[in-house]
């Protein structure tokens, strides 16, 4: 028995199973006179047989039905077999019945459940499955076997696996019907519908009107301006910054270096093609080639960041 936390003594058991088993008891003593007319004892052995003669969904042993007294719920079955077994009829089988169903609902009250679960807008099969799991969780019977039992049939335990698993899709009638087996609520399911609803139209089309287009991007400037701080470039510490600075200025060095040299080659080119006697020598003048040759030929070797060793 259950005993009460901090007491030795044991918690007081309800009322409706100390009434079911003071009821077995009259009918045991009630059976003691039909068994000493035949000049034997109403044992529990002598009710099993009784029983076992009623039938096959009344055959129990004896130590089940010595247990049925011992202060505990028996089963819905050896109730109604003890009853059979003392002797009883229709009638008394009818009350046995009526009397087991009061002791069970006040030895085992139905759970306390919780609010059923509205889901959000979800709009992809991943955010369906999570919401519908959410709301299995809330029903008053979480059990696939259970849930394929209120659904009705077509939707097997089997086939609600797989919708809770995100291996098939459920159609729209499917997904109400999940929502109904679950008490989901009006709320719930239409939650449920329209995420379905989202999920097989895909992304909204972009407006089709002008002052749409304005607030599509007004609200997107704002989603940029709050990105932009995540975006910027991190600021440089002195070292790094004048280390920088320093190549940049080396860079500019060179691009106006060679932009120097471009200009001069143009400036010799023009005068040899105006004197026709003037050497175009390989290099060895004082015009374009000798500037290239104060530039270096190999380019790595002047592009070189200032910093470098």
């Amino acid at each position: 028995m259950n005993r009460s936390p901090g007491r030795g003594r044991p918690a007081a058991e309800p009322a409706e199973l100390a009434a079911l088993r003071g009821w077995l008891r009259g009918k045991k003593a009630a059976a003691a006179v039909e068994a000493g007319a035949e000049g034997k004892r109403a044992t529990f052995q002598y009710l099993a047989e009784r029983a076992c003669a009623g039938g096959t969904q009344y055959v129990v042993s004896a130590c089940t039905l010595r247990q049925a007294l011992d202060g505990r719920l028996p089963t819905l079955r050896t109730t109604l077999a003890f009853t059979h077994g003392a002797g009883g009829g229709e009638k008394d089988l009818e009350k046995a019945r009526l009397l087991w169903e009061a002791a069970e609902r006040a030895v085992n009250p139905p759970r306390r459940r919780p609010a059923p679960h509205v889901p959000g807008l979800f709009t992809t099969p991943a955010g369906l499955v999570r919401a519908m799991n959410r709301v299995r969780a809330t029903a008053p019977h979480t059990s696939l076997r259970a849930l394929a039992g209120r659904a009705g049939p077509g939707l097997a335990p089997s086939t609600l696996h797989r919708f809770l698993t995100g291996r098939q899709m459920p159609t729209a009638a499917q997904l109400g019907r999940f929502a109904v087996a679950c008490d989901a609520g009006e709320e719930a399911t239409a939650a449920l519908l329209a995420g379905h609803e989202r999920i097989l139209t895909g992304p909204p089309l972009p407006p089709s009107y002008p002052c749409a287009y304005a607030e599509w991007a007004e609200d997107r400037r704002q989603r940029d301006e709050a990105a932009r701080p995540w975006l910027a470039e991190p600021e440089l510490d002195w070292y790094d910054q004048q280390l920088r600075d320093a190549e940049e200025a080396e860079l500019q060095r060179l691009i106006d270096a060679e932009e120097a040299f471009i200009a001069e080659w143009e400036a010799g080119q023009e005068h040899t093609h105006g004197n026709p006697g003037t050497s175009t020598g390989t290099g060895h003048g004082t015009g374009a080639g000798a500037g290239r040759s104060t530039l270096g030929t190999e380019p790595a070797a002047w592009v070189r960041p200032a910093h470098d060793p």
